[in-house]
């Protein structure tokens, strides 16, 4: 099974840039505990603009390049899994081995579809600090005349909740932070001309890692965490990150739709 090293000293300065956007204090130094999902800051791995598709990702199929060309032009982060084993490090030395998990083929109501799942190890002084499933999907450009598809409601029994805003400029940082290219996240014509959106795309990790934040603080250190991506939220929109005391989660559309959904322990 082809797989992909890349090695990162977790610079804690680039942490303490996340804390900022997420409207902390910005606290981390070297030797701190990075909160979990941080490690999407680091592990780089920078094309040259040949090597990258029209959405601004680097193009599949690549030379080194673990996942196969899947003939689809859209991309998006469906969802994932982590399990904590034990916290990285700021300012240390990290690893990151990435491998090719599963790859399908679909066909969905909108054309067909393709599911990829990456498996990432990421390890400190030869020890295993969390694995990562990253699901990713691959669809084809938006048919006008299909119908949207319909999107569950959120749930409104949660125990605690936080508001979820997120401008222009928080999303063009988070793009920059995790050197995400995607256009859909700061290039309003191509989001909403080529991809069809209303608006920029919050992208599914920043409301990943809201959720993480607001589950870390309600349960403690986290063991494992599960999340699904169900609908958009645009950079317009405020939306409001949920708990519930049995470790479930969720992010609330200002319409009441569901947007992403997660479990805890």
């Amino acid at each position: 099974m082809q797989s992909e090293t890349t090695s990162d000293s977790l610079d804690p300065a680039r942490a303490r840039a996340m804390q900022v956007i997420l409207g902390q204090a910005p606290r981390i130094e070297a030797g701190s505990p990075l909160p979990p999902f941080f490690h999407q800051l680091y592990f780089w791995s920078p094309e040259p603009a040949e090597n990258l598709g029209r959405d601004g990702h680097p193009k599949t199929g690549l030379k080194g390049s673990v996942i196969p060309d899947p003939g689809l032009p859209r991309r998006m982060w469906a969802g994932g899994q982590l399990r904590f084993e034990r916290p990285l490090l700021a300012g240390h030395p990290a690893q990151k081995v990435t491998r090719l998990e599963t790859m399908t083929e679909k066909q969905g109501r909108s054309g067909p579809l393709t599911f990829v799942t990456l498996r990432h190890e990421i390890s400190q002084g030869g020890e295993l600090c969390l694995t990562e499933m990253q699901d990713i999907v691959y669809r084809g450009d938006p048919d006008p005349d299909m119908p949207r598809p319909t999107v569950p409601d959120a749930p409104t029994n949660e125990d605690v909740s936080r508001p979820l805003t997120f401008d222009t400029t928080v999303l063009f940082r988070y793009s920059a932070l995790t050197f995400n290219g995607h256009r859909i996240h700061y290039d309003l014509d191509y989001a909403r001309d080529v991809e069809g959106y209303a608006g920029l795309v919050t992208h599914g990790p920043l409301l990943a890692q809201q959720l993480m934040l607001l589950a870390e603080a309600e349960i403690g250190t986290l063991k494992t965490f599960r999340f699904r991506a169900t609908a958009p939220l645009m950079h317009f929109e405020v939306a409001e990150a949920c708990y519930r005391s049995d470790g479930t989660l969720w992010v609330r559309g200002p319409d009441g739709r569901l947007c992403m959904i997660a479990e805890a322990t």
